[in-house]
């Protein structure tokens, strides 16, 4: 077993919280009959938005980890409940792409706000040196999660 100092600390700390936003975001896909893929679905197609990216179905599912059956089977989903569209893309219009519907953002806004402006707030209390310390952290973190995956 490892030795509990301060960096253990932290990781049983950050283990704990990512066990609280999973449960929040597992009420969340409860409260609007969804499956908790779809919301990390909805998360990837915000996060591509928000970088001005495009979304092929196939690559989404391919973020997602799932083949190309169940891909379709959550957009489909996605889409009859109002939450995504399929379009041409704007920078290749013979590809498909997913866009996400700004209900589904606003849907998501109105249960996650809350958390995300408490977040923001802490943040606000610290200075430029202890958010690039944060920064750096949590960078390294999702870095190691996603090799580990691969």
């Amino acid at each position: 077993m490892q030795e509990q100092g301060p960096e253990m600390e932290i990781v049983h700390l950050l283990r704990a919280v990512t066990v609280e936003l999973g449960l929040h975001s597992a009420r969340f896909a409860n409260r609007n009959d969804m499956h908790p893929t779809d919301v990390r679905a909805l998360i990837a197609l915000m996060d591509a938005s928000r970088a001005g990216e495009e979304l092929t179905a196939g690559r989404l599912g391919a973020e997602l980890g799932l083949n190309s059956a169940g891909t379709t089977a959550l957009v489909d989903r996605l889409e009859r409940a109002g939450h995504v569209r399929r379009v041409r893309g704007e920078r290749d219009r013979r590809q498909v792409v997913v866009r996400i519907e700004e209900r589904a953002v606003e849907l998501g806004r109105s249960f996650f706000g809350p958390l995300i402006g408490r977040a923001v707030e802490l943040l606000g209390d610290c200075d430029e040196r202890e958010r690039a310390a944060i920064r750096r952290f949590l960078g390294g973190v999702r870095d190691a999660a996603a090799e580990a995956r691969d």
